[in-house]
């Protein structure tokens, strides 16, 4: 098996945590996709429900597998969010924001009653920052002032490009620019993202400390659960 199949495998454990009637939050990601997949199996069964995107990619999934899509300002509540995440440590702290969706993400998930994900096992690290920069999204006018103010925190900043289809910067759902930063594996994530968004001109960070519930980690044993204590 390779990492897709332990990404698919992670997310059928976590199709478990779905009741009917449910509103779900639905993330971003190539490992969200194998749970959306998943999902409309099992609405075409009957089972219903409603899912609030944290972006373009998610609504553009939701279509695709005959998801019902419902806005986020139109919900009073979420009932469970199941996204992935580009790292997790074992207290379940996370980096999230490769697909550059994680103001939403962050939202939705603060929004929902129950929050789960779900990730392949190369995701796991003892500490967070140990394989992936942190992003954080800006406002353009302040990014450089912002990528300074992360040098004199000990990050290596640098502006995330938009790629071979468009020339520049990438630039977000929001209309926002994202800054990839590398620091030393992290000691206190918690107090590393209270310290980032304090800067003026940063709209969020993609460290998610405290808000995962459980975590599904596919790997070649099997599923691994790791769950808040």
């Amino acid at each position: 098996m390779g990492v897709e199949e332990f990404k698919e495998t992670a997310a059928k454990a976590a199709l478990r945590e779905v009741r009917d009637g449910m509103v779900l939050g639905l993330g971003t990601g190539s490992t969200v996709e194998h749970f959306a997949a998943l999902l409309s199996q099992e609405v075409k069964k009957g089972t219903k429900v409603k899912v609030v995107p944290t972006s373009y990619h998610s609504i553009q999934m939701a279509v695709k597998y005959g998801l019902e899509v419902v806005p986020t300002e139109l919900v009073d509540r979420i009932d469970l969010v199941v996204d992935g995440a580009d790292e997790v440590d074992r207290r379940l702290n996370m980096i999230k924001g490769r697909g550059a969706a994680l103001a939403r993400e962050k939202v939705v998930a603060c929004m929902a009653l129950r929050r789960v994900y779900v990730v392949s096992y190369d995701k796991l690290v003892e500490k967070l920052c140990s394989t992936k920069p942190i992003p954080v999204e800006v406002l353009p006018f302040a990014y450089k002032y912002v990528m300074r103010r992360l040098a004199e925190l000990g990050g290596e900043a640098e502006l995330r490009g938009a790629g071979r289809f468009k020339d520049g910067p990438l630039v977000t759902d929001n209309g926002n620019f994202v800054i990839d930063v590398r620091f030393k594996p992290l000691d206190d994530p918690e107090e590393l993202e209270l310290m980032i968004k304090r800067i003026p001109g940063v709209v969020e960070v993609g460290l998610f400390c405290n808000i995962a519930d459980v975590v599904y980690v596919g790997g070649p044993e099997g599923v691994e659960v790791l769950v808040r204590s």
